[in-house]
């Protein structure tokens, strides 16, 4: 039996186990017919406002203009990135964002688990409710709610804050107005607003872990530190890992609203963002053009560390995403 006929009778195996996998793969999708028909909505939602729009972003590349549309407008590459990377506050702004994003995801990231390993350990059920109410509750505050709060609460006349730091004997200051407490001001607002409802999926995870492994640490001696270190932390790890991932990859998505309503004129130095730029110089002088080719630069900043850390995670820890 010569060459060719051995690779004639590879290709027809090969062909004939693809034909098979392909006839198994219809019987699970026919034996399962009402799964695919729930997620038919989901799959229609995300094609016709995830994937559709995404096409527009060849405006990025173009002049855009109203009147020709998205794709009657003149072609003109890369002018808007080189025009947003030959900007004096280019490295201003990347820097902002990105000292922001980490500032924020470092402190945002233990907490809740920290608040989640506490709650657990909690035996009296009257106490244990009412700390996740009191935590849970400031999620469900709009951010404008919470920036008028936060404006109140430090105001230089009549802040709460202010009042206290007088009796205490130092000078009144507009601590709104200054750049190097906008960053503090925002993460630990934010850590207060979003820490409890943070914790919930990581209750959920410890909510599964296996009474009786409890039981055999008891009976080994092992303490309460002991119990949270080897049974607790290692259950969550997996959970903490993909948020962790998941926050790395959203790390130059800064949230707009909140960093623009807490901005103001004397705190510009640490308060100018990407997402704000974009907001006043693309959006506001209709620039539409230049507002996506920003847009998509952060995207692509986003995606390539999503993408690196995803990698790391899976070959340290066997943990990732995809």
């Amino acid at each position: 039996m010569n060459n060719v006929t051995l690779t004639r009778m590879k290709g027809a195996g090969t062909s004939i186990k693809h034909e098979g996998k392909m006839h198994s793969n219809f019987k699970k999708m026919k034996r399962h017919w009402q799964l695919y028909v729930l997620a038919i909505p989901t799959i229609i939602y995300f094609i016709i406002f995830k994937y559709i729009p995404m096409t527009n972003a060849v405006i990025a590349f173009k002049d855009y203009n109203v009147v020709q549309g998205i794709w009657g407008s003149a072609w003109i590459g890369w002018h808007h990135f080189e025009m947003f990377f030959n900007n004096p506050q280019f490295w201003t702004l990347v820097k902002n964002t990105f000292i922001l994003s980490v500032y924020a995801l470092l402190v945002s990231f233990p907490i809740p688990i920290i608040l989640a390993l506490c709650l657990n350990e909690v035996r009296t059920g009257f106490f244990k409710k009412f700390v996740q109410l009191i935590t849970y509750a400031p999620y469900f505050i709009s951010t404008v709610i919470i920036v008028s709060m936060i404006m109140m609460f430090f105001s230089p006349r009549l802040g709460i804050a202010t009042q206290f730091l007088e009796l205490l004997g130092f000078n009144a200051q507009n601590i709104l107005g200054s750049p190097s407490a906008f960053r503090h001001i925002y993460v630990w607002s934010d850590i207060w607003q979003t820490a409890g409802y943070s914790a919930i999926i990581y209750l959920a995870a410890l909510a599964g872990v296996s009474p009786e492994l409890y039981e055999a640490a008891k009976v080994d001696g092992a303490s309460r530190l002991q119990r949270i270190f080897h049974i607790d932390i290692p259950s969550i790890m997996p959970i903490a890992i993909i948020i962790l991932i998941l926050g790395v990859g959203n790390i130059m998505a800064v949230g707009f609203e909140k960093v623009y309503l807490l901005q103001n004129s004397l705190n510009l130095q640490t308060s100018e963002i990407i997402a704000t730029y974009v907001y006043k110089i693309g959006l506001l002088n209709a620039n539409f053009s230049f507002a996506t080719a920003v847009g998509l630069f952060n995207s692509v900043i986003n995606l390539i560390l999503l993408v690196a850390v995803n990698t790391i995670s899976r070959r340290v820890s066997n943990n990732s995403l995809w």
